[in-house]
């Protein structure tokens, strides 16, 4: 059976996750007061509704207590409305309330409002482009939690050909290589890192570690 998600708000931000989490067997029920933006829904999600979430026997309707997820993606198109919808939801007993805030007094306040998860799209992106700008080596990262960071990077010309062993980098950095891309073809083939392998130049790797700790290896290497 496939899972069921709620998304709430059809801007960019929620009308492309509606989109990818049916790419990835999600049945979705799309909501916006809009109907141009629910109509466009309509075309990929299971179910796509017209009307304001933060009218309590409206958004009943959609019981999100029988929902894996639900979603309040109206960010700053109506601060007043993301609270609101965000409470409504806890109160109607939906399993998992993730919130979209644009700074950090939203992110505050639909925390308190009862939101098991914040997300900041647009600060998580400014932050993982400025690390690309900053080394060339990074192809991209992604935060795992608020304490772990999972970065890949191309690798600085110190570690080819050397293994992890010789590298040592848990030890010197605090950074660990848990997979690698090995480029021999234009997806690449993800495999487990091997300690005496050598690492080749085209090779991506995978690496986990604390925040910052990849850029100060980058730095040094």
């Amino acid at each position: 059976m496939p899972k069921q998600a709620l998304v709430i708000g059809l801007g960019q931000f929620g009308m492309s996750l509606a989109r990818a989490l049916t790419d990835r067997g999600f049945e979705v029920m799309a909501v916006d007061k809009r109907q141009a933006r629910v109509q466009a829904a309509s075309a990929f999600a299971a179910e796509a509704v017209a009307f304001d979430a933060t009218d309590e026997v409206a958004l009943a309707q959609t019981a999100p207590e029988r929902r894996d997820i639900s979603i309040c993606a109206i960010g700053d198109e109506s601060r007043e409305g993301a609270i609101v919808c965000t409470a409504l939801l806890r109160q109607l007993g939906a399993k998992k309330v993730i919130s979209r805030a644009t700074d950090e007094v939203l992110e505050r306040i639909l925390g308190l409002v009862g939101a098991h998860e914040v997300v900041n799209p647009e600060r998580a992106f400014g932050e993982r482009l400025a690390t690309r700008l900053a080394f060339s080596g990074v192809v991209d990262e992604l935060p795992l939690g608020k304490d772990l960071v999972i970065t890949e990077i191309h690798p600085p010309g110190a570690l080819v050909g050397r293994s992890l062993v010789e590298a040592q980098l848990p030890r010197r950095f605090g950074v660990t290589v848990v997979a690698v891309r090995r480029m021999e073809n234009e997806q690449g083939k993800v495999v487990m890192p091997t300690p005496h392998d050598p690492i080749r130049g085209d090779d991506i790797l995978v690496l986990v570690a604390p925040p910052g700790d990849v850029a100060k290896m980058m730095e040094r290497l």
